[in-house]
């Protein structure tokens, strides 16, 4: 298995991923994600298809979610 090695973009996505658990009691949904770093790093580098691409395994929200701590995604075992 290949590991990810973590960027900045990578820490600022699991600070968010985070702080967004800690305030909301929930996992920000992908598109929440997109909204929000699309006008953070711009449309091209806060894209899904971005975000998909520096979190190569499950996206921003289940590889994103494991990695900042959160619990698992539904469906995801």
């Amino acid at each position: 298995m290949s590991r990810v090695a973590l960027t900045d973009e990578h820490w600022q996505v699991i600070r968010f991923i985070r702080d967004f658990h800690v305030e909301h009691r929930v996992q920000p949904q992908v598109g929440v994600m997109i909204r929000h770093f699309a006008a953070a790093w711009g449309a091209q580098r806060g894209s899904n298809h971005y975000l998909h691409e520096i979190f190569p395994r499950g996206g921003p929200q289940k590889q994103g979610n494991r990695l900042a701590g959160i619990r698992r995604t539904k469906g995801e075992h």
